[in-house]
């Protein structure tokens, strides 16, 4: 069985993420949603709000399971018995970023191979940043979001206010 690994820090998950593991489970047999804690980026969502929207944004999906992790990502795919990681590319300035980690990956561990996946158009240009700014001026994301996630951010946001 093939397992992938998509990791991220999914703050929020957005239509852009789905459209990925969509496009990975085509590829992959099962695919491993693993949502990195990530303090360090200073995210929106606490680890557990991410991991239960992607959890949320996910049920539907067979042979998806969501992980949360906050280990160096190459030992998390031990962990997770997989030898393949899996990054959504939207532009060219992702693609510096994301060359620059599969090598640094690689380099911890020559075993780890990285694939690049596009989303549809449709999706190309929507990330979390944008879903962050977006909701940073009290505007609707909805078009962006999981009906699911939408929920859930929506009511997230309401709390802290």
């Amino acid at each position: 069985m093939k397992r992938v690994i998509y990791p991220g820090t999914f703050d929020p998950i957005t239509n852009g993420h789905m459209d990925i593991i969509q496009r990975a489970l085509r590829l992959f047999d099962e695919v491993v949603v693993a949502v990195a804690k990530s303090s360090e980026k200073g995210p929106m969502f606490s680890h557990e709000q991410r991991i239960a929207m992607a959890e949320a944004a996910c049920k539907h999906l067979p042979n998806v399971r969501v992980e949360g992790f906050s280990n160096l990502l190459v030992r998390f795919c031990r962990e997770m018995e997989s030898r393949i990681v899996i990054r959504g590319l939207r532009a060219v300035s992702d693609f510096e970023y994301e060359l620059q980690m599969g090598y640094a990956n690689a380099s911890l561990d020559p075993q780890i191979e990285t694939v690049y996946l596009m989303p549809s158009l449709e999706n190309a240009f929507i990330s979390s940043s944008v879903v962050r700014a977006i909701l940073k001026h009290d505007a609707s994301c909805a078009h962006l979001l999981p009906p699911e996630v939408n929920e859930m951010v929506a009511r997230a946001i309401r709390c802290k206010a």
